[in-house]
């Protein structure tokens, strides 16, 4: 078997394996579903007030609310994607036999979070947007061109997030307890993905500073393709250049890590 078909395997191993957890997704439908009304019953009294707040009318604002539920398990910006049971195999050892496996640990990993994240889209993420877009004045853009614009932004938001979940796993082959840095990381997200206010609407050098971290590539990236307000061509270079970073930093700490392995084990 190709590395290509075989990695396409594992991808498709995860999609089955998160495929099966029903009554998990079946809650998370429903978790996603009253967060989004409770999101949107905020955000419509606060452009109530502010009309144009960051450059975005009632209706855009909303239909961020409701990417922003679909997002949330996809990207697993709030934790909840592979890096948990990753950190698991470093604190018992069995990452060990991974390493012997013939085949990339990066990329395997890699392979299984985006079967998740897909899985996750379709069982999870579609159906609260759509109740969204339902019940509530939404934007949608008309064109087939946006739309393939996006779920480009969402696939190349997928490798970001990724990238950044795998670094704060390989914390563990350093930390006896990698609990600290992945609250750290569910905060940073929340808060620079854009989870709990779009980013546009923060105000002088903290909006200049969230909108540069990697995180803006996650949810804000690809609502702004979306809703008109960004070009994908720069979109999609500011999100590839996070990825291409990301996943490189966790190419060479995960040699570090590999070393560290040799070294105590022999």
């Amino acid at each position: 078997m190709g590395a290509g078909r075989l990695y396409a395997a594992v991808a498709a191993g995860g999609f089955r394996r998160y495929a099966t957890y029903r009554a998990a997704t079946a809650a998370g439908v429903f978790t996603n579903t009253v967060f989004g009304l409770i999101l949107v019953s905020t955000y419509r009294a606060l452009w109530d007030e502010r009309p144009h707040l960051g450059g975005w009318d009632q209706t855009q604002v909303v239909t961020y609310v409701w990417l922003g539920q679909a997002f949330l398990s996809t990207l697993a910006i709030g934790g909840g994607g592979v890096e948990n049971e990753l950190m698991d195999r470093i604190r018992t050892g069995d990452v060990a036999i991974d390493l012997y496996r013939p085949v990339d640990l990066q990329l395997w990993w890699l392979a299984t979070d985006l079967g998740r994240a897909f899985f996750q889209l379709l069982g999870r993420g579609v159906v609260p947007f759509v109740f969204g877009a339902v019940c509530f004045p939404v934007y949608l853009p008309t064109d087939a061109g946006t739309w393939v614009a996006f779920f480009v932004a969402v696939l190349l938001a997928m490798l970001v997030g990724f990238g950044i979940r795998y670094l704060v796993a390989l914390s563990a082959f350093w930390l006896l307890d990698g609990m600290g840095v992945t609250q750290m990381a569910w905060l940073a997200g929340f808060f620079c993905s854009g989870m709990l206010l779009p980013l546009n609407v923060f105000p002088g050098a903290l909006g200049e500073v969230v909108r540069a971290l990697p995180w803006s590539a996650l949810l804000q990236a690809p609502a702004q393709i979306l809703l008109g307000h960004a070009d994908p061509l720069g979109t999609y270079a500011f999100q590839g250049a996070w990825a291409v970073a990301l996943l490189g930093a966790g190419r060479l700490v995960q040699s570090a890590a590999t070393r560290r392995v040799v070294v105590q084990g022999g």
